[in-house]
């Protein structure tokens, strides 16, 4: 994720402030150094009505939350909606609707045609956009004409009945409706990733900033939208099974150890065997930006962890405890840490954070990785005095080749350093190094990436071909220094100001013609993956 947050001191991403060097007298005894094996890892988007991976042929999974409309009122200032515990409207107040969005995607970027509406209950469905209805063969049933290129599908319940209200309403693509319960995947979402090492789901799980604390919070197979609470873990896993590809699962920060247990039990019964479980503690907790970074200065402070004067350090401390805490239940459930690599993560840094904080009550045994993201990073404020961090003023006049040699003769040598690094003091303590997310980091901040011109410099220099070249000789780095799973941030979404985190930017692009896309999965296919490449 975008790392814009710092936590009083120069911790900005990839800038790699004062870890240049490891002296010996820093360094722990040597532990045995696991082997390396470097491959290809995948961040997937996360749920919303604008994502534009479509992972699912069933798109009312990732509707937007309902919306209560007021007859004759301002958009959404309705009376708050009658819902039941899975999200679906049981209600309506005199003169209102309920209302959602499916494929906000610009650019008719989604697929068009016949799609089946199904739904329980009774009431009336209303339709609009860039949907229309052609026929009602069958209560519950709709047969719906779509133009992608008018923009979003409009869906509304005008009545229900509360007797039987309008529930488990499914949106199937063209061509999935006699196939959706059987295959819930998009065919073209599986055949991309195919050959990929492991999906990491901190974003299909909604875990930055979750609230979830019990079990009985998790999201559900039949919740009216998966985007408020993330995708159920049964998708996960049947979703790991069908293409034999390791999970990696981010533990909500406030879940109890019930939830934790409860968690692991489904994997243990129900993902293959012969796959491996990545586990880590949230996401990002060094990062001010989440609440995870607060509650864990909270709980460190009600600990006595930590310098009372410095509370991101007790954060930090925090952060370890819990996190093994969770490893421990896991191992309890799996009867042992074979099938686990337990992660623990952090921001990229000196020798102080990973020794002196991160894994200072580690013992031996207890952690399998070290994680960071290690961005090829240019972050524009909008303006700048100092010449090492030039400002959106002065970035936003550059050519690309400017761009692009900046990034090939400065960031990257900067970034391979740094991985180095960080890749020793994980052999240090006998841990493997690996990649939570990893890619380009080409974005604006503190306004800087309301400059248009910079935006679309950084357009342009991730479209270009040496872009391809640039990560190649990123990801080459990451091998020869030893670090193992590296994931990329991110599969499909589209690019803004606020970043082209994507490989892809639609479902339905030219994988060939992205210099980006391209060169991970070549790289992959070097390391032995059975990846597809166009």
């Amino acid at each position: 994720m975008p790392k814009f947050a710092v936590l009083g001191l120069c911790l900005c991403a990839t800038c790699w402030c004062g870890s240049t060097a490891l002296f010996a007298a820093d360094r722990p005894a040597h532990a045995e150094s696991p082997n390396a094996h470097p491959r290809l890892g995948m961040n997937l988007t996360g749920p919303a009505d604008w994502d534009t991976e479509l992972p699912f042929v069933d798109v009312f999974h990732l509707s937007r939350p309902w919306t209560s409309q007021q007859k004759g009122g301002a958009w959404g200032k309705g009376p708050a909606l009658d819902l039941d515990a899975h999200g679906w409207v049981k209600s309506l107040a005199p003169d209102c609707s309920a209302q959602t969005l499916l494929c906000t995607i610009a650019g008719g970027h989604y697929p068009s045609g016949r799609y089946t509406l199904l739904y329980d209950g009774k009431g009336v469905i209303s339709i609009g956009g860039a949907a229309k209805v052609v026929a009602q063969p069958a209560p519950g049933r709709m047969i719906l004409d779509v133009d992608s290129s008018k923009g979003a599908i409009f869906l509304s319940i005008a009545q229900t009945d509360p007797s039987d209200y309008i529930r488990n309403i499914h949106v199937i693509m063209p061509g999935f409706a006699n196939t959706w319960q059987q295959q819930p995947f998009n065919p073209v979402f599986l055949h991309r990733w195919q050959g990929i090492a492991c999906y990491r789901f901190m974003d299909w799980m909604c875990t930055n900033n979750s609230k979830v604390v019990t079990w009985d919070q998790r999201p559900k197979l039949n919740d009216a939208t998966w985007m408020k609470q993330g995708i159920p873990l049964e998708m996960m896993i049947d979703l790991c099974n069908r293409q034999h590809i390791d999970p990696w699962f981010c533990m909500p920060c406030q879940a109890d150890d019930r939830y934790i247990r409860s968690f692991a039990q489904m994997v243990k019964e129900k993902l293959d065997p012969s796959l491996k479980v990545y586990i880590e503690y949230s996401n990002e907790v060094w990062n001010g930006m989440f609440q995870q970074h607060k509650y864990a200065m909270d709980q460190a402070a009600a600990r006595h962890l930590g310098r009372p004067d410095r509370p991101w350090e007790g954060a930090c401390l925090f952060y370890t405890q819990r996190a093994l805490q969770i490893f421990r239940i896991w191992q309890d459930v799996f009867g042992g840490h074979d099938r686990l690599v337990r992660v623990l993560a952090w921001q990229v840094g000196d020798h102080y954070w990973i020794d002196g904080l991160l894994l200072k009550n580690v013992k031996p045994g207890e952690v399998d990785a070290l994680a960071i993201a290690p961005y090829l990073a240019m972050l524009v404020p909008p303006h700048s005095n100092d010449p090492n961090r030039p400002g959106a003023d002065e970035v936003s006049k550059w050519s690309v080749d400017q761009l692009m040699a900046y990034m090939r003769n400065t960031v990257l040598p900067r970034v391979a350093n740094g991985i180095r690094t960080n890749a020793q003091m994980a052999r240090n303590h006998g841990l493997r190094l690996v990649a939570y997310e990893a890619g380009q980091h080409l974005v604006g901040i503190g306004g800087g990436e309301n400059n248009p011109a910079l935006t679309q410099l950084f357009f342009k220099a991730n479209a270009d071909p040496r872009m391809g070249e640039l990560y190649t000789a990123y990801l080459n780095t990451w091998k020869q220094a030893g670090g193992d799973l590296l994931c990329n941030f991110t599969s499909v979404g589209s690019w803004s100001k606020w970043g082209c985190w994507g490989l892809l930017q639609y479902s339905d692009e030219n994988e060939a013609a992205s210099p980006k896309f391209m060169a991970v999965m070549r790289w992959a296919k070097s390391m032995g993956q059975n990846v597809n490449l166009p």
